[in-house]
């Protein structure tokens, strides 16, 4: 996740209460603003002083901002930086801001050499995209290859503990977590969109399955479903792909009746089987291979629904290279 600060140098209120409701990570003004942007709300507020500027004109300018991080300075990049200089300089430090002035400059800046910098500065005339900028470098976690696999079997499983996770964002048509019995192969669970004449939608919540279950989080890790708690950020997948994070607001687990559903993916190195319970009643959907969601209720065998594959493998929901087989 990209750290994203807003410059408002010189001080402009406007501009910074439009920083402070994108969610910025931290405000630069003058030091004798520092006051006046603190009275707007809890932030991180830092001074030009703070921050070294290195203009890239030559060649001698990457060495300057090389030595300037390695001495322990914090370094920012002026903005007409072009890529193949900050990509030399990304090369021999771990640690980079970089000014940008639009949307589509941050989104370079924060992919240069795959990694990218780890800061970005959004001068005032990015201000216009500063949602958009915090929106694409913080909630949004890169695309997940999700694949069709066919139900192979549905069966009433009695009672259990399932986890109901109320996030505190509003979710879309389409998007869900991946939860499933294991963690190499993991269902889309799609969030509470849909209304039907009995209930009213729930775009916050994703009744995601029983306590037991892997769940894929941030940063290439699982957890347990019943590990989540209020604060924690969890993965949100669309059917597309696509991925976001979302912070939990509650996590309700209660005894229901559930189901376990079981799928298969065929690969060139033979079948895949997964498995997920999940409880039984007409608001829990899965997605269909089409995108659209899918009750529980409804879902036969054949059906096609999105499912990720992975290899199995982890301890304390960190990937580990050992032979496991989970059943």
């Amino acid at each position: 996740m990209k750290r994203v600060i807003f410059k408002s140098v010189p001080f402009d209120k406007k501009l910074v209460t439009l920083a402070l409701e994108s969610g910025v990570d931290a405000v630069m003004v003058e030091a004798a603003k520092a006051d006046d942007v603190r009275a707007l709300g809890r932030v991180t507020v830092i001074t030009p002083e703070d921050m070294t500027v290195v203009e890239l004109k030559e060649k001698a300018d990457e060495e300057v901002a090389v030595k300037a991080v390695k001495d322990g300075k914090s370094v920012v990049l002026r903005k007409g930086w072009e890529i193949i200089p900050v990509e030399n300089i990304l090369a021999q430090v771990d640690s980079l801001a970089l000014e940008c002035e639009s949307l589509d400059r941050a989104v370079l800046a924060a992919g240069i050499l795959e990694r990218g910098c780890d800061t970005v500065v959004v001068l005032p005339e990015g201000a216009a995209d500063l949602k958009r900028i915090v929106a694409e470098l913080k909630l949004s976690q890169g695309t997940m290859d999700l694949q069709a696999a066919t139900v192979t079997a549905i069966e009433s499983t009695g009672l259990g503990h399932r986890v109901c996770v109320d996030t505190i964002s509003m979710l879309k048509r389409g998007q869900g977590m991946l939860v499933g019995n294991s963690s190499a192969f993991t269902f889309l669970v799609h969030a509470e969109t849909e209304s039907n004449p009995y209930v009213a939608a729930r775009p916050f919540r994703i009744n995601a399955g029983a306590v037991h279950a892997y769940t894929q989080m941030p940063g290439d890790k699982t957890t347990y479903l019943e590990e989540l708690r209020s604060g924690t950020d969890v993965l949100i997948v669309g059917a597309d792909g696509a991925t976001s994070l979302a912070t939990v607001g509650r996590v309700k687990v209660e005894v229901r009746p559930m189901l376990l559903i079981t799928a298969e993916v065929r690969t060139p190195d033979g079948v895949k089987t997964g498995q997920v319970f999940l409880q039984n009643a007409e608001t829990i959907r899965v997605v269909s291979d089409k995108g659209a969601p899918v009750s529980v209720v409804t879902l036969k065998e054949g059906d096609k629904i999105l499912v990720r594959t992975d290899e199995a493998g982890r301890h304390f929901g960190m990937r580990i290279k050992e032979e496991i087989k989970e059943g």
